[in-house]
């Protein structure tokens, strides 16, 4: 069927997690010799306590599947008279769904299909650029430009404590990477991308909007973005709140990196971003001289970049376009000269 519930997740055996895994990815799953297929569907999954309660470990990578997370609120009391109503009548909720948002299969393939066509604006996408950009920066973790990220630290093991006090030079109230010990993966920001358009299409507009995203956002990242509980940012006590809240936590987090934003004027002003569309248009017919030309910008544009400056993860992701833009014309001068 189109939609699919696995209740209580997390009390499933890991062996059978591993086979749910497959199914979610690959759309099916090899039991006892035999292949069965599993069309595509929305998978629903619930837990009563998805931090450790359940009967075994969830597998990281079942987690990972996991792109948008909604914390049930707990029970207002005013409402006992609505559940007394319930028992008296012996009401079961799936009973009183309004028959409006009860889809067919066809239904749901139309609006998946409407959904990928809403657009989302240049002035939007830049801001979820330069939101993105903030947390994989880590100074310490490597030696060669590339690797300076959390995702090395992650992968080499190393004493997170011991890389974050070797760290230094950067503003730690002020740096935005320092309240997290990850970044985000290409999945994360694809699945935020993919609901911002659902949550305009749902309301009605033909493009995304900044507000679109800032109410999404907490939800998609709420376990795919972590909170360093150690970050200077989290020992003022105005800020004791947001360890446990994390949904207000992370929407203070975009709403900050916004106003950083709107401060850098990076509206009006982002020469990287010119050159990447320069870039964009392809290289097809141009001369050595303009190459040269080119590339001497690119240049002088990093020197402008970090004279003076400390290095910040949108600092860091421009340093590397450019980079990748410097070697693509160098690599097209080359091509040009052997010709």
């Amino acid at each position: 069927m189109r939609v699919k519930i696995i209740d209580e997740y997390n009390r499933i055996p890991t062996r059978t997690q591993s086979a749910l895994l497959t199914v979610m990815g690959d759309n099916c799953a090899e039991v006892l010799g035999h292949i069965h297929e599993c069309p595509d569907a929305a998978w629903y999954l619930t837990a009563n306590d998805d931090a450790g309660g359940g009967t075994n470990q969830v597998i990281e990578a079942l987690r990972d599947r996991i792109d948008v997370i909604v914390q049930a609120l707990s029970f207002n009391p005013r409402f006992l008279g609505d559940l007394l109503k319930r028992v008296e009548q012996n009401v079961r909720p799936e009973d009183v769904v309004p028959p409006g948002i009860i889809f067919s299969e066809e239904e749901c393939r139309a609006m998946e299909a409407a959904v990928r066509t809403v657009e989302l604006p240049a002035p939007v996408r830049r801001r979820i650029e330069f939101f993105c950009s903030q947390f994989e920066l880590m100074e310490a973790a490597g030696e060669q430009f590339e690797y300076k990220t959390k995702d090395t630290a992650r992968l080499s093991r190393a004493d997170w404590g011991q890389l974050v006090a070797a760290d230094e030079g950067r503003d730690r109230l002020k740096d935005l990477g320092a309240q997290t010990v990850n970044g985000l993966s290409v999945r994360n920001i694809t699945t935020l991308l993919k609901f911002a358009k659902a949550l305009a299409w749902f309301r009605g507009a033909d493009e995304v909007d900044l507000e679109d995203v800032r109410q999404i956002l907490p939800f998609v990242l709420k376990d795919k973005l972590h909170p360093d509980p150690d970050a200077a940012f989290f020992a003022l006590p105005v800020n004791g709140a947001f360890v446990a809240d994390r949904l207000s936590w992370l929407r203070r987090l975009f709403d900050s990196s916004n106003e950083e934003y709107d401060r850098l004027v990076l509206d009006q002003q982002d020469p990287v971003g010119r050159m990447a569309e320069e870039f964009a248009l392809g290289l097809h017919g141009l001369e050595s001289r303009e190459v040269r030309a080119r590339l001497n910008g690119i240049e002088r544009l990093v020197t402008d970049l970090t004279r003076g400056r400390k290095l910040y993860g949108p600092l860091y992701d421009d340093l590397l376009k450019l980079k990748y833009l410097h070697q693509r014309y160098t690599n097209y001068l080359a091509w040009l000269q052997s010709r």
